[in-house]
């Protein structure tokens, strides 16, 4: 039998990265990865510790093109937002991978800066130390929430059609807002959400501590 090729790490976070793309998050198991690249799933465990390590890889090769450096100088509010706009970029074009995002944020050297680069912006825009972390774990709920909504509910979607088809009587308010709903772009709708959070962070957190 002839003996397996040299991996490397990088490779088997594509492999799985692929899986992942292609199959969905419930299809990613050692299995399925050492069947990607053409080894057995034994020889697989030469690289990699099972399953959970392989998630980890997964959530850095994705972020790992994302650029962590601080945005530019000028109102906190914009640098936010930059930043998760980095974020959004990043995930939503592997949506596959949304839920693992929260469970891998500390094994991913890339979320860790952008997260370092995140408290320093609030650091500069007066948020004190315990307001600062809420922030900053508010800011990370909306966007692992909004990108699922974004890539599993848009508005765009048959879901906005079936509200918009609510009996009026019934449910008036939910079948206005359907029907409102289909003009509004996931960009759109996406800053939009984001502002409402600033702006509560805005007036209530800055300069604070005891949140």
């Amino acid at each position: 039998m002839p003996r397996p090729r040299s991996l490397t790490r990088p490779q088997v976070a594509a492999a799985a990265l692929t899986v992942v793309d292609r199959d969905g998050l419930a299809a990613l198991s050692m299995r399925a990865v050492a069947k990607e690249i053409g080894v057995s799933t034994m020889a697989l465990y030469r690289y990699v510790d099972g399953r959970d390590d392989i998630e980890g890889l997964v959530v850095e090769r994705v972020m790992s093109g994302m650029d962590t450096g601080p945005p530019p100088d000028g109102p906190w509010r914009d640098r936010i937002a930059a930043l998760v706009e980095r974020i959004r970029l990043a995930v939503g074009a592997h949506p596959e991978v949304i839920p693992l995002t929260p469970a891998y944020r500390h094994r991913s050297p890339t979320l860790l800066r952008w997260s370092e680069t995140m408290l320093g912006v609030l650091a500069d825009a007066g948020f004190g130390g315990d307001a600062r972390i809420i922030a900053l774990r508010g800011v990370t709920a909306y966007i692992i929430g909004a990108i699922q909504l974004e890539h599993l509910g848009p508005l765009s979607g048959p879901g906005t059609d079936a509200i918009a088809a609510l009996p009026e009587d019934e449910f008036p308010h939910m079948a206005a807002a359907g029907g409102r709903a289909r003009a509004i772009s996931s960009h759109e709708e996406f800053r939009r959400g984001l502002d409402l959070l600033l702006n509560g962070l805005d007036s209530r957190a800055a300069g604070r501590d005891d949140l």
